[in-house]
């Protein structure tokens, strides 16, 4: 590296090049929209908190889901929103990178969550006479601290590969947050050690934790089969349908974005189902997964009739 080059002190996110009149449309859209998030899923965690009756460990991981999808989203949208309303404020180096590592912290969360809650339904369908003793809230609270600490040391492995490379100019980051690929096209070094642990590491969290769900899944519906009442398979599938959903909504992205073949002009694809995957999955979560569940919406009732004046 030349010795008059200067270090980016800070950074232009270029997001989606729109009209002024298209941005502030988006900025109201996508602000209901993390109203939304953040309503749906302090519901679930105000209800799995307050009422003992879904003090159990499919609901505890639902808890936990809710909690990373709250932080994900404050992570990634209010620097959306802002961008939304001045394109041209840029954001400084320390909280570009500060972005970055959360935003993989917490992606790399979920996607361990969403394997150990397949777990649960696994045991809860297919061992339903050991749940109790397989799933006590011993196991349950180490699966989710195991889930939180693995996804902050992954993330803090791309932090480390990242931190020392050199960044001289340019300084647009072609993408509406700081997301690490479109960080890592800015430095002015070979990043091609980066690249080979991203493949690495996304393959670990997200190919095999689908290929683990698709294993889990495969007994479990060899065990619905086996269900001799009606209402017991009604009750294994509804719950066990919606977790598939809330898999496929959060794993595919990713695994397009990080893992599969580019085509085309990749860049532009990867904004557009980053978009949908930090701003509509979170808002989504709570509506497929929980408030359609009949113990959620009974437990909603119960607290809305307690506030109820007489």
């Amino acid at each position: 590296m030349g010795g008059n080059q200067t270090s980016v002190t800070e950074f232009l996110l270029v997001g989606f090049p729109l009209s002024p009149r298209m941005q502030l449309l988006l900025f109201g859209l996508f602000s209901v929209f993390y109203a939304f998030t953040l309503l749906g899923n302090g519901v679930i965690l105000g209800l799995i908190s307050l009422d003992s009756k879904l003090h159990t460990p499919m609901y505890f991981f639902l808890s936990q889901l809710a909690t990373v999808d709250i932080a994900y989203a404050c992570n990634t949208v209010p620097q959306m929103l802002v961008n939304l309303l001045s394109p041209a404020q840029p954001i400084s180096f320390a909280g570009c990178l500060t972005q970055t590592f959360l935003f993989l912290t917490f992606g790399h969360t979920e996607c361990l969550l969403l394997v150990v809650m397949s777990y649960d339904r696994y045991v809860a369908v297919c061992l339903p006479l050991r749940y109790s003793t397989i799933m006590s809230w011993r196991v349950c609270i180490t699966l989710a601290v195991t889930s939180w600490t693995l996804g902050f040391l992954l993330a803090l492995v791309h932090m480390v590969l990242l931190l020392p490379l050199p960044f001289c100019g340019p300084q647009n980051v072609n993408h509406f947050l700081c997301e690490l690929l479109a960080v890592l096209k800015l430095a002015c070094a070979d990043t091609h050690l980066n690249e080979v642990v991203i493949v690495a590491v996304g393959t670990f969290v997200l190919v095999g934790p689908v290929s683990a769900i698709v294993v889990s899944y495969g007994h479990i519906l060899r065990a619905v089969q086996k269900i001799q009442s009606a209402e017991g398979r009604w009750k294994a599938f509804s719950t066990c349908s919606s977790h598939l959903c809330v898999v496929g909504l959060f794993y595919v992205p990713p695994i397009i974005m990080y893992v599969g073949p580019q085509h085309g002009d990749p860049q532009e694809q990867k904004k557009y189902l980053l978009l949908f995957h930090s701003l509509f999955n979170p808002m989504l979560n709570p509506l497929v997964y929980s408030l359609r569940n009949r113990e959620v919406n009974a437990a909603l009732r119960r607290r809305l009739e307690k506030v109820r004046p007489s």
